[in-house]
């Protein structure tokens, strides 16, 4: 069994430690104030972790450098890649890594449809801000998107080209969305940027971590997601009708 783990990902370091397994080294943005911290996810110490001599390294080709993955592989250090980028993706992805680090297997449960779609009637059209200077939002082929579609948002950007696209405020409004998501990270979106944000629509500030961190955390996060969605758009939306 691999004992001796060093993870680059945020969502997987929070995954283990729910399986009991204790990385060595995790990063700053792991937020594990307990662990060793070896770097970011995109500036990783690579000769801090080939001197810990780990049995493997986790990263993820969303959130690390290919050149960082690269330069460990290339010192012998055994290395898993992640990849995820929708709800469907997480329960084969995990089970892989428990297979990769001689773990039994334990498959996720995540919940039924029924359970976390907020909207019994038509998707709500979202806009979800991940930056600002310059703005940029997601598009559906990233889990985010796959998470929110699960609970009956539908992402004004999901048939975007590019991954990650830079928009202009006039674009975004142009699409006509219903509300706007603004997540606590990967830019920590508040109360300061509400006039900004509402200038588009109605904005209901959502935890980032459930949005974004897939892993142990996604059956909870749909859960959570949906409650919060369900007792808060609806009066949002109909208040700005009102007003509009």
């Amino acid at each position: 069994m691999a004992v001796r783990v060093v993870s680059l990902v945020p969502s997987v370091t929070e995954t283990l430690l729910s399986w009991g397994v204790t990385p060595i080294a995790v990063t700053r943005f792991c937020e594990q104030p307990s662990l060793p911290t070896i770097g970011g996810t995109k500036d990783p110490d690579v000769a801090a972790i080939v001197a810990l001599e780990p049995d493997l390294v986790v990263v993820c080709d969303e959130e690390n450098r290919r050149e960082d993955a690269d330069a460990l592989a290339g010192h012998g250090v055994p290395l898993y890649v992640i990849s995820t980028d929708s709800v469907d993706d997480v329960g084969p992805s995990l089970e892989e890594l428990r297979q990769v680090m001689g773990l039994a297997p334990h498959p996720l449960r995540l919940p039924a449809a029924e359970e976390v779609r907020a909207f019994a009637a038509a998707p709500v059209r979202a806009f979800v801000p991940i930056w600002r200077r310059p703005w940029m939002t997601m598009s559906g082929r990233c889990y985010g998107s796959s998470l929110l579609a699960h609970l009956g948002v539908e992402n004004v950007f999901g048939q975007a080209l590019d991954r990650y696209p830079v928009v202009e405020l006039d674009e975004v409004a142009a699409r006509e969305p219903e509300v706007v998501l603004a997540p606590s990270e990967p830019y920590p979106f508040s109360a300061r940027h509400l006039e900004e944000l509402e200038r588009i629509a109605p904005v209901m500030f959502v935890d980032g971590k459930d949005l974004f961190w897939w892993g142990a955390r996604t059956p909870d996060a749909l859960v959570r997601l949906a409650a919060e969605l369900a007792a808060e758009l609806p009066g949002l939306i109909s208040a700005s009708s009102r007003t509009g």
